[in-house]
């Protein structure tokens, strides 16, 4: 009998988890015990030597006890929570980076981490197009101030005025699962699309019409620019004061990948002088920002508390792409997507599950 902790949270609910391993697992010998994080009712933090985790460790060890398999989208995997639960051998983390689970104390311990690529893509790709449209056009400032009896006809003036998407260059910095799908709506609208990405193939880029440039040159070019790439060391303030020059003035900002891809420091001054015409974030150099934030007094800002991938679609596919791995396991297989490859050449995984 296989014991599997269902450790979700209020968007990706235990019983979605549960629901989705058991359509795939029929008459499996499994049993299940559930555990509720507080995300999103209460922000994710970092805990122990993990990010973007929520609930608390000690409450995490007790679930623990006697499961063999743990699938969460929260959850604080830390080096404490591997040292106290040696039964288990499997996590299912339905995210597109387990950046909750410490994956060496993982692989020091012999447990397969499996993560969700993609699972989100489509509901973050629709909300980047939609941050866009509603910064080119004002939509937001207009509405507040219509609501506030000001009727803002000065902004039908042709210096004052949005821009189409029809004919205009856009640079998308980052071109994996999301970023293709913007770039898929973009050149529906009739945009020229550049992206940036060091690690995209070039083959299929130009396949799909998009150019592959640098990114001074996607800088220089673009009139809207917007974030699609994973939040590294490397791309930590991939844009910052030196290469925000590049932009043309009044260019459009969007961020709705992560906060530390962007430096905002100097935001508030590109905005004051309309070298930045608009901005449109869903992520945060803090998260929550604090009252104090300087962006909350910038103009022409459009802000959203990371919702890009708030969707029911991407709760269910999360759990389902999860459930597929688990169930893969289970037959003795290897999970499709392993976030810790190198844990399959410990001892004592070999004979466990076919490659």
């Amino acid at each position: 009998m296989t014991h599997i902790l269902a450790a979700g949270d209020h968007f990706v609910t235990p019983s979605l988890f549960t629901d989705a391993i058991r359509e795939r697992t029929p008459g499996a010998p499994v049993t299940f015990s559930e555990l509720t994080l507080p995300w999103p009712h209460e922000p994710f933090s970092r805990i122990g030597t993990v990010d973007e985790a929520s609930g608390d460790v000690p409450e995490l060890i007790e679930a623990l006890a006697g499961a063999q398999i743990a699938v969460t989208q929260m959850a604080a995997f830390t080096g404490e929570v591997f040292a106290a639960s040696p039964e288990l051998c499997l996590i299912g983390v339905c995210r597109g980076g387990p950046v909750n689970v410490d994956l060496d104390a993982a692989t020091e311990a012999g447990v397969i981490v499996s993560f969700a690529p993609g699972r989100n893509a489509v509901a973050a790709a629709e909300f980047a197009i939609g941050l866009m449209l509603t910064a080119m056009r004002r939509v937001v400032t207009t509405d507040s101030e219509l609501k506030a009896g000001v009727w803002r006809g000065d902004y039908y003036a042709y210096e004052n005025a949005g821009i189409e998407l029809d004919g205009s260059t856009v640079g998308l910095i980052g071109y994996g699962a999301i970023g293709s799908i913007v770039s898929r709506v973009l050149r529906a609208f009739g945009a020229h699309v550049l992206t940036y990405d060091p690690y995209a193939n070039a083959e299929a880029i130009a396949a799909d019409g998009v150019e592959l440039v640098s990114l001074e040159d996607l800088l220089r070019r673009s009139s809207v620019v917007s974030l699609h790439a994973r939040l590294t060391a490397e791309t930590h303030h991939l844009l910052n004061a030196g290469n925000l020059a590049l932009l043309p003035h009044g260019a459009v900002l969007v961020n709705s990948a992560r906060g530390g891809l962007l430096d905002y420091a100097p935001l508030p001054d590109l905005l004051g002088s309309g070298a930045i015409g608009a901005l449109a974030l869903d992520v945060y150099d803090i998260e929550p920002p604090p009252p104090e934030w300087p962006l909350f007094g910038a103009p022409n800002v459009v802000m959203t508390p990371h919702l890009a991938g708030a969707t029911r679609q991407t709760a269910e596919r999360a759990a389902n792409i999860v459930a597929d791995d688990v169930a893969r396991y289970l037959a003795g297989e290897v999970p499709r997507f392993v976030a810790n490859p190198a844990v399959l050449e410990r001892p004592a995984l070999a004979g466990l599950v076919r490659r």
